[in-house]
């Protein structure tokens, strides 16, 4: 199978909240929208898109219906420390505190309305135990 293209659909019991939350936050705008589904995508990466999905539409068989749960969405930034202070200031939840990981991250943890974790990440140099990990080209400059 070769995938031409791959995005995270967000079930939820209030699509239009969602995908305000997204267009105001995070950048996106809705390149099509309907009052049970909603298609997103960054205005900044025609590649950054995401879903908003009435998690009780019949196009969902009924053992998969509900909320989102258990999800957790990385955005890799260039700056994480100019969205970390734009969206506190914004009253979004902090849920982890911005901080430098020795695996290769400086990030920090905010939530959507529906609880789903969004990890905010900028890529830095790896510990040296971390690196050794990494394939060669997988490692931040």
């Amino acid at each position: 199978m070769k995938a031409v293209s791959y995005y995270p659909v967000i079930m939820t019991d209030d699509v239009a909240g969602t995908v305000r939350f997204y267009i105001e936050n995070f950048g996106f705008e809705a390149l099509f929208s309907a009052d049970w589904y909603a298609h997103l995508q960054s205005k900044e990466s025609e590649h950054v898109t995401l879903a908003i999905l009435d998690g009780s539409h019949e196009t969902i068989p009924e053992t998969g219906r509900g909320k989102v749960s258990g999800l957790l969405l990385n955005f890799e930034v260039d700056d994480v420390d100019v969205v970390y202070e734009r969206l506190k200031a914004a009253g979004l939840p902090i849920r982890l505190d911005i901080r430098d990981e020795d695996f290769g991250q400086r990030h920090f943890i905010t939530a959507d309305p529906n609880g789903v974790l969004i990890d905010i990440i900028k890529p830095i140099p790896p510990s040296a135990e971390y690196a050794a990990m990494y394939e060669a080209s997988a490692l931040p400059d």
